[in-house]
């Protein structure tokens, strides 16, 4: 087996498993990243940046070094790399449990019970769910799906096309640092910063990715578009921004406004501001727009891994002409 075709196959392999089986309930990689990440934490912790910058390398690279022995372990072995990468694929992404805890939240929704969605929201995101009536839930449910299609999904396959299994385990430990350090809270301020930058940089093509598929999958096309080129600059996250204004273009519907994270509110510019208001009904299109352009992503990523194989071998050929090197095969 050609080597570019490792990852088609592999993350092909790994959202089958998503889709499948989701997470497992206990004793999830990320989980397990996530307690040696605390462990980091609570060693190294000062109110300073270079501290936080010591805290992300030793976690990411950490991650990105126990990965790339992984993958250099089976190299020799086609049918063992792909199972490594359908292993890794499945253990970084995450749009089933996504798109379950979503619609655990519309179903309590929809059945009228606002102190069951208020406490299924955080199972999605860190906002404060304690005063937030039915339209403002389903609008932090859409929300949350349109920013981890990116973060969950999109982006751990541009960076597994990008570089195998340490591309994809790299991916997801920086998007998990920036969960657990990245945010403005007073203990993390200074010290999550580096988590947070470094997440801004991994994140931002799998957002743009993400965003230009959504305005493809989804019922708008045009509105998506016209969406993510008016609104996305006036969200203060470089990536949810071109996502959450496509997903609000694409659904017809208005994000964005106040919200608040751990006691802290704040007040946000409206994506879409000529949409209608989020529904409980809208979180179940959020959800399928979510996984059409999961499906779309491993289409693209896994065709330009066979596009940047198929150049490089190409390049082989002629550099070997040139040097009057006998082709591959004929040695000898």
């Amino acid at each position: 087996m050609r080597a570019e075709r490792i990852f088609p196959y592999g993350a092909a392999a790994g959202l089958a498993a998503d889709l499948l089986i989701g997470d497992p309930r206990t004793g999830h990689p990320v989980a397990a990243f996530g307690r040696a990440a605390a462990a980091v934490e609570r060693r190294l912790w000062r109110d300073d940046r270079a501290r936080g910058a010591v805290h992300t390398a030793v976690c990411a690279g950490g991650a990105v070094a126990v990965a790339a022995l992984a993958a250099r372990a089976v190299r020799r072995s086609p049918a063992a790399s792909v199972a490594l990468t359908a292993a890794a694929t499945w253990a970084v992404v995450g749009g089933t449990t996504l798109g379950r805890e979503a619609r655990t939240v519309g179903a309590a929704l929809a059945a009228g019970d606002i102190e069951a969605a208020r406490r299924r929201l955080p199972h999605l995101c860190g906002r404060d769910p304690g005063a937030l009536d039915a339209q403002q839930l389903a609008r932090a449910v859409v929300e949350s799906v349109a920013e981890n299609t990116s973060d969950a999904v999109v982006g751990a396959l541009v960076w597994g096309a990008a570089a195998g299994v340490p591309g994809l385990v790299g991916f997801r430990a920086v998007n998990t640092l920036d969960a657990m350090v990245g945010h403005r809270s007073p203990r993390h301020l200074r010290y999550g910063w580096a988590s947070a930058r470094l997440d801004d940089v991994a994140g931002w093509p799998g957002a743009r990715l993400t965003a230009a598929l959504a305005a493809l999958a989804g019922p708008d096309p045009a509105g998506a578009l016209r969406s993510w080129r008016r609104d996305a600059a006036r969200h203060p996250s470089p990536n949810a921004g071109p996502v959450e204004a496509a997903f609000a273009g694409a659904l017809g519907v208005r994000l964005g406004g106040t919200l608040a994270y751990g006691g802290r509110v704040e007040h946000r510019p409206e994506l879409n501001p000529g949409g209608r208001p989020v529904e409980h009904a809208d979180i179940d299109r959020a959800v399928r727009l979510s996984r059409r352009t999961g499906t779309l992503a491993l289409a693209v990523c896994a065709g330009a891994r066979l596009a940047a194989g198929a150049l490089l071998r190409r390049r082989a050929r002629r550099s070997g002409a040139a040097t009057g090197a006998a082709p591959e095969g004929r040695r000898g």
